[in-house]
Formats: C-alpha cells, sequence, structure tokens
C-alpha cells in the first residue's frame, strides 16, 4: 500500500481557486432566488440566513486566494450570471424547486469537499479546518431544504440530476480554467 502523499502546492491553489468559484456561485444561486421570491416569500428568512453563510466562506477563500497568491477563475463571469439564473429559474418553478436547487449544489458540495479532506490529509490545517467548517454548514443547508420540501419540487429526479451534472462540470472546469 503507498504512502499518502499530500497535494503539491498548485494543487491545494486548485482547491482554494475552485472552493472559492462554488461560494460565490452560491451568493449568485441564492440572489437569484431572493429575487424572485422577495423577502417576504416563502422561505425568503432562511434563504437569505444560508445566503449569508455562503457570503462568509466566500469571503474566507478570497482572503485565503490573496494570503496565498491564488488567481481566480476565469470563468467568474459565467458563474455570476449561471448562478443568478439557476437560482432564478428554480424559484420562478417554486420554492419547493429552489429548495431542490439547493440539495442537489449541497449535495455534490459535500462530496467535493470530503474529496478534499481526505487528499489534504494533515498537510494543510488552516484550508482543511475551513473545508470541515463550511461543509457541515451546507449539510445543514441540504436538510433545511429537505424539510422546506425540496423533494416536492415538479420532477425533482430530473432537476436534481441536472443540477448536480452541471456543478460537476463547473467543479472540473473552475479547478483547471
Amino acid at each position: 500500500m503507498q504512502a499518502h502523499r499530500p497535494p503539491s502546492e498548485r494543487a491545494r491553489a486548485a482547491m482554494v481557486r475552485v472552493d472559492q468559484a462554488g461560494e460565490f456561485g452560491a451568493t449568485r444561486i441564492y440572489a437569484g432566488q431572493l429575487a424572485i421570491l422577495g423577502d417576504r416569500g416563502p422561505g425568503a428568512r432562511s434563504i437569505a440566513h444560508m445566503a449569508a453563510q455562503e457570503e462568509r466562506h466566500l469571503q474566507w477563500f478570497n482572503e485565503a486566494m490573496a494570503r496565498r497568491g491564488v488567481r481566480p477563475t476565469a470563468l467568474q463571469p459565467v458563474w455570476n450570471v449561471a448562478g443568478f439564473a439557476l437560482g432564478a429559474v428554480t424559484a420562478a418553478i417554486s420554492p419547493e424547486a429552489a429548495m431542490a436547487c439547493t440539495v442537489a449544489v449541497e449535495t455534490e458540495i459535500d462530496r467535493h469537499y470530503a474529496q478534499q479532506l481526505e487528499e489534504l490529509g494533515d498537510c494543510d490545517p488552516e484550508l482543511a479546518d475551513a473545508i470541515r467548517d463550511f461543509q457541515a454548514e451546507e449539510l445543514e443547508h441540504k436538510q433545511h431544504a429537505l424539510d422546506a420540501g425540496a423533494e416536492r419540487a415538479p420532477a425533482y429526479p430530473l432537476m436534481s440530476a441536472l443540477i448536480r451534472a452541471g456543478c460537476r462540470v463547473a467543479i472540473g472546469l473552475s479547478q483547471r480554467i
């Protein structure tokens, strides 16, 4: 059995880049949802709370990028529009569809963060601690969305599969571009 090799500095920079892009995308999804649902619509308070947590995650990764000299993804303008559009479209379908979007995104983020934590091992405690903390909040978002009726959204299995696939593509592209 081969010993665990810690990720290179370049690999850790890619982790920070993709995580920052993902947290940015999450803030845009929630902004799109709130633009449609309004600040008094169904679930608006909980969406605003989740959005505030995503803003805190984004701020941490923005600061980590500056400290570590990591460049942002060149796809940031795409994620800006795509995230807002995804949030707005799912919210326009129904409040349950907005929650279905959250479940799908958070499912992929949990999987992604778990992979990163395994790769990191104990080689970068600062990054691993942040990822662990943020992962716990992402799982809270997923549970809240399930409790709020995500699975009652129209065409839930299809919507979930499409959003999850889109997340996996976005993750793969943001690590490299």
